[in-house]
């Protein structure tokens, strides 16, 4: 997913690992579940397994709510830092597809 990243309470499976794409199902079990803090050394889609809003917080202590709809990906470059915490009431998970190379 990234580097520099601090240990969360969100499970991160590796589902594919190669010297092009990784790809990471992250599943966060309750509200509050999250990554932790982390820098994407990668640009990477999120495809949301779920409808609903995750948390960030991100540098400078700024927080958002983003919506997410189950199904729609996002891209986002290399770079971005952020904790990502579930802010829904139940279990959520999306799919990261980090572009390696």
């Amino acid at each position: 997913m990234c580097s520099d990243a601090a240990q969360g309470t969100a499970i991160g499976t590796v589902l594919i690992d190669n010297d092009r794409t990784r790809v990471t199902e992250w599943r966060f079990r309750e509200k509050g579940a999250n990554t932790g803090w982390h820098t994407h050394a990668y640009d990477y889609v999120v495809v949301p397994m779920f409808t609903g809003k995750l948390e960030l917080h991100e540098p400078g202590g700024t927080r958002r709510l983003a919506d997410l709809t189950e199904g729609v990906p996002y891209f986002r470059e290399a770079g971005v830092e952020h904790d990502v915490i579930n802010a829904n009431d139940a279990e959520i998970a999306f799919i990261e597809v980090e572009f390696v190379r």
